[in-house]
């Protein structure tokens, strides 16, 4: 009994120290750029309060009237998120992207109280150096994004929030992987989602799959509990990391709908100049 008890003890040590590299990885190759899938595109980079020097990229829409700002997920880097910058181009929705510290390009070591200030910086990029209104800028999160931009959402008043894949709190979600290990104990960090979204006042969509095998859904359907109205929530297929790819047109209709319902089309839909005006 006694060995038991100290190897489980060991094991905990070992958790809390490697924590870091449980829950981030990234990687520092950009593999491709927008330019890759026909896109123009600027390579930005930008400080943070802390000093920190990040990098993204801003991908234009001709005409667009919002601009969307991206906090991806934990793994890789901005180079894989290509399909989903060509979706949103689709919209009609300018995208700022941007690598948290230790990610791709940008300088740092990731934390949790680093990927705030970095999200925290893309905010201020977009509405002092490139002068957007803060009514005009829609934040979406995907997975551990998800908690980062809700954040950032509770900080300022965004157009919009969008949350996919995203999880309740990191307690929650370790609890469900790990549910031999005293999370709350050891866990350093929390990325509570809820409580961050609890605090949110614009318009917020959840999207999550019932088939997401990585966040289960029901953490998806109590981030939309908790949310304040106006609020809707997309069921969308497939696994935590390819059900947009999976969803296709439920996906695209059910972001451009919901910004329809919420927001008005002339709100955020790009305005198009009618034939022969020559401005």
């Amino acid at each position: 009994m006694g060995t038991a008890v100290v190897f489980y003890l060991v094991i905990l040590v070992i958790v809390y120290l490697i924590q870091p590299s449980m829950l981030y990885f990234p990687s520092r190759q950009l593999e491709s750029t927008p330019e890759a899938i026909g896109l123009a595109f600027e390579s930005v980079e930008f400080p943070t309060a802390d000093g920190v020097t990040l990098h993204g990229w801003f991908i234009p829409a001709e005409g667009a009237v919002s601009t969307l700002l991206f906090c991806h997920g934990n793994a890789g880097n901005i180079s894989h998120r290509l399909h989903l910058i060509e979706l949103f181009h689709e919209m009609e929705l300018s995208v700022f992207i941007f690598d948290y510290r230790g990610y791709g390009q940008s300088e740092g070591t990731t934390s949790e109280s680093g990927t705030y200030k970095d999200a925290e910086g893309a905010w201020r990029y977009l509405t002092e150096a490139r002068n957007i209104s803060p009514e005009k800028i829609i934040i979406l999160g995907r997975s551990l994004g998800g908690s980062i931009a809700a954040w950032l959402a509770r900080r300022h008043q965004p157009q919009a929030l969008i949350l996919e894949s995203a999880f309740t709190s990191i307690y929650d979600i370790a609890a469900r992987h790990y549910p031999f290990l005293p999370v709350k104990l050891i866990a350093r960090f929390k990325y509570n989602t809820r409580e961050h979204i609890r605090q949110v006042h614009a318009p917020v969509l959840i999207i999550h799959s019932p088939d997401d095998g990585i966040v289960p859904f029901e953490l998806g359907q109590k981030l939309f509990d908790a949310a304040n109205q106006p609020k809707d929530l997309l069921k969308i297929a497939g696994g935590h990391n390819e059900g947009y790819a999976v969803s296709g047109k439920l996906y695209i209709d059910g972001i451009t709908g919901f910004l329809d319902s919420r927001l008005g089309p002339l709100e955020w839909r790009a305005r198009k100049k009618a034939p022969g005006n020559q401005e």
